[in-house]
């Protein structure tokens, strides 16, 4: 499993999620800061990861969007 940690959690993150073996980036690494959803949305499936975030309304975006669905959790 590749998570992306969205820009509204800690990049903390990273290091708990690799001391157990999940690969994960922060997505300040990745991309822009004011990055869209969709954007995130659109790495994220074409790289193969999962989005953890903390936002609200990412499920709405995911829904709104016609980008192929990555996991979200």
């Amino acid at each position: 499993m590749k998570i992306i940690i969205d820009m509204n959690l800690s990049p903390d993150w990273v290091k708990t999620l690799n001391d157990v073996g999940i690969e994960a980036a922060h997505w300040s690494t990745i991309g822009l800061c004011n990055a869209p959803d969709d954007q995130i949305m659109v790495y994220a499936t074409a790289h193969g990861f999962v989005v953890l975030t903390n936002d609200l309304d990412f499920g709405t975006a995911l829904a709104l969007t016609n980008v192929p669905k990555p996991s979200v959790v």
